[in-house]
């Protein structure tokens, strides 16, 4: 599947990472045209940077094959349901106990949010220093050399403190074939056990775990110093034995074995076969709106999107996706409105004009976002649709 990696694993450094899941060339996912940008006018960012999904063996670690685009991407709106859960997820993190110390340090993604003014709700100072806090959301899967970034965060990390950090799951990704989480500037795809293997080698220890539903599946765990890990990745300090209160708890031993039965692991990494299951939901998805697309257009009913998020782009263009099947997408992204979706033809308007618009179809292109847009458009009650027909 694809040409041979020659490229050394992000994670571990372990040779010839094996292809799992290959698009072809895609369209950049962060850069969106402008409006004096027709279709067509940039090839080269929009259709011809190679998409593909390696994973080692040696670690286990999925990783984006290579990358040879320029981040360019407008700022989206922070989901409320982002929100939601950030908060969620501190609560569960303060009565467990895990929620300690005064200063914190974060590490951000760049598709935005925070949790700095929650933690500040909590009596949290921010600092540059090393801190009793460090807090990763979905920032971490954003840097090309894995094992220099999580060593960054461990060096962030007071002698006492935790560090908070929240990733996609791959199982979650596997299992609801979830392919389109492959995306430019995406540089890895953890399982726990994997994520587990890369904190151990900045001498960090994951203890607890929590799991979301937010994006079909998301994990938090807390990570904490190694006191049986001399300084340096992975050098065992003779005569000392780990606390009982610092070993892994129940929580993370579930999630191992719920992923173990998902990926198939083998020696601790995913199952090539298992993974490799992406690309064939890949084709479908894409056959299936292509298809949904061409039979409402048949009996006469107007379809939109809404959200012109990064996971989009690939799905569209997969499908062949242009404005005479799908009209436009909407975006409360005032970065994004105005501008097309890469690789298309579809514009990117304001909800303002899709309801302006009162099309028959709306292809929800991010499920997490139901709640919210139902209960601040009750006039499309009835026109979201949130899972493509497979027929």
């Amino acid at each position: 599947m694809g040409a041979p990696v020659t490229r050394g694993c992000r994670g571990c450094g372990a040779p010839s990472p094996d292809r799992v899941l290959d698009l072809g060339k895609m369209p950049a996912a962060d850069y969106f045209p402008g409006p004096d940008e027709p279709a067509g006018a940039a090839p080269g960012r929009e259709a011809g940077h190679p998409l593909a999904m390696d994973l080692c063996r040696a670690c286990g670690l999925a990783q984006l094959a290579d990358d040879d685009t320029v981040t360019d991407e407008p700022r989206g709106i922070e989901p409320r349901a982002l929100r939601d859960q950030a908060a969620d997820a501190l609560a569960r993190v303060a009565g467990a106990g895990w929620l300690r110390g005064r200063t914190v340090r974060e590490f951000g993604s760049p598709h935005g949010g925070s949790w700095l003014p929650l933690l500040a709700e909590r009596g949290f100072t921010a600092t540059g220093e090393p801190a009793d806090v460090v807090v990763d959301c979905f920032g971490i899967m954003h840097e090309p050399d894995q094992r220099a970034a999580f060593a960054r965060r461990a060096a962030a990390l007071a002698p006492d403190g935790v560090l908070l950090l929240q990733f996609h799951a791959l199982h979650a990704i596997v299992a609801q074939g979830q392919w389109n989480a492959l995306r430019h500037g995406h540089f890895a795809y953890y399982s726990l056990a994997a994520l587990t293997r890369l904190l151990a080698d900045a001498g960090l220890r994951v203890v607890t775990a929590w799991e979301f539903d937010l994006y079909g599946g998301t994990v938090l765990v807390a990570a904490v110093r190694d006191p049986a890990t001399a300084p340096g990745p992975g050098r065992p300090m003779p005569g000392r034995a780990l606390p009982d209160h610092l070993a892994p708890d129940r929580a993370v031993t579930t999630l191992l074995e719920t992923e173990a039965g998902v990926l198939a692991t083998a020696s601790g990494a995913p199952d090539l076969a298992a993974v490799r299951t992406l690309q064939t939901a890949a084709d479908a998805q894409a056959n299936a709106l292509r298809r949904w697309l061409e039979h409402e257009k048949a009996a006469g009913r107007t379809v939109y999107a809404y959200g012109a998020a990064s996971r989009a782009v690939a799905l569209l263009y997969l499908a062949g996706v242009s404005r005479a099947l799908l009209c436009a997408v909407a975006d409360a992204s005032p970065g994004k409105q105005g501008r097309r979706m890469p690789g298309t033809d579809v514009p990117i308007i304001t909800p303002a004009e899709l309801l302006a618009a009162r099309p028959d179809r709306i292809l929800l292109t991010l499920p997490d976002l139901v709640q919210e847009v139902r209960a601040q458009w009750p006039e499309l009650d009835g026109r979201w649709v949130v899972t493509v027909p497979d027929s």
